[in-house]
């Protein structure tokens, strides 16, 4: 009776103007020779049709946010969240006049706050929105701000976009030239919400050479593809390990797995990072290496501030150079 009843239920929601007499889970209305098989197989189509005729949610631009830069990787622990707070502060560096904002879109696990040296709750504006906190110059919203430091955030993915949407349009951003978005591990709620929501200028994919770290590379870099966000080139991080002492190179992960990709791929290297002590203890104390130690040998922004000419045509050179 129960299965009965569940199946006339089932049948009501997905098929309105089917018959509504169900005979049982083995009856001649789920077989293939059943007449009213055809019709409710039509109110299917119908239905199937109806929800597919909406299509993907229309991309809205964030008010005040001239372009977005996103930051993804398929592998965690691959120093995705080190390279996107020390290229936001590079490009700031880059060009003093732009305004520059970092959002944390890693709603598990946020690195932002403790990376940019940043606590407390955001303030609302006279419009309810929340105001970023500011370090360094930089417009930042994660929600470690929103949660205890030491609280694990435990949401299925209806909440998680659900709070992406606030974060991206509840926030009161001013007028940035440059929204640096440090996505999650993964191909999953959040990158889908974001890319299909928000009109994103590029895409860049961090990864070491590690084989392992690449096969999920290769799968954020298609699934950007997929959903027509323009992937601007791969970063190689930790690329290799320069002994302090005897300074001989050793490549830890590997050598050039990333460039290999790229070229599998058709994209661009944007550039090269070491695996260096100084960028861990710089970042974790909250001081980038970038804004602590500007002439470091490690520097973020080279392949920003590269002298190597870039053809007019290049991705990079259209995000660094429009509006």
């Amino acid at each position: 009776m129960v299965a009965q009843a569940w199946s006339r239920a089932l049948c009501a929601r997905l098929c309105p103007g089917a018959p509504r007499r169900l005979h049982g889970w083995g009856s001649a209305a789920f077989s293939s020779r059943s007449p009213s098989s055809s019709t409710n197989d039509g109110f299917l189509k119908e239905k199937r049709a109806q929800i597919m005729s909406r299509g993907l949610p229309k991309q809205k631009p964030i008010e005040g946010v001239k372009q977005v830069l996103v930051f993804a990787s398929g592998k965690g622990g691959v120093g995705k969240s080190t390279t996107a707070v020390n290229i936001a502060l590079a490009l700031a560096a880059h060009d003093s006049t732009k305004g520059v904002g970092l959002l944390d879109a890693d709603v598990y696990g946020p690195s932002i706050p403790k990376m940019m040296n940043l606590k407390g709750n955001p303030e609302l504006s006279p419009k309810n929105l929340m105001r970023p906190l500011k370090n360094y110059g930089i417009a930042c919203m994660s929600m470690g701000f929103l949660v205890e430091e030491t609280a694990p955030v435990v949401w299925r993915g209806l909440m998680v976009m659900s709070a992406i949407e606030k974060l991206l349009r509840q926030v009161d951003w001013g007028q940035l030239d440059y929204l640096v978005i440090d996505m999650p591990p993964g191909t999953g709620d959040v990158q889908l919400s974001v890319s299909q929501n928000v009109p994103v200028t590029g895409a860049v994919i961090v990864s070491t050479p590690q084989d392992i770290a690449l096969l999920d590379a290769r799968k954020g870099a298609e699934m950007f593809r997929k959903v027509h966000v323009p992937v601007l080139g791969l970063v190689q991080n930790m690329s290799v390990f320069q002994c302090p002492k005897c300074k001989h190179e050793t490549h830890i992960f590997g050598a050039d797995g990333v460039r290999d990709l790229a070229k599998t791929l058709g994209l661009d290297v944007l550039g090269d990072i070491p695996l260096h002590v100084n960028i861990r203890e710089t970042c974790d104390a909250g001081q980038p290496i970038v804004i602590s130690q500007p002439q470091s040998d490690t520097h973020f922004c080279s392949f920003l501030c590269s002298s190597a000419p870039l053809s007019p045509t290049s991705k990079r050179k259209e995000f660094l150079t429009s509006k």
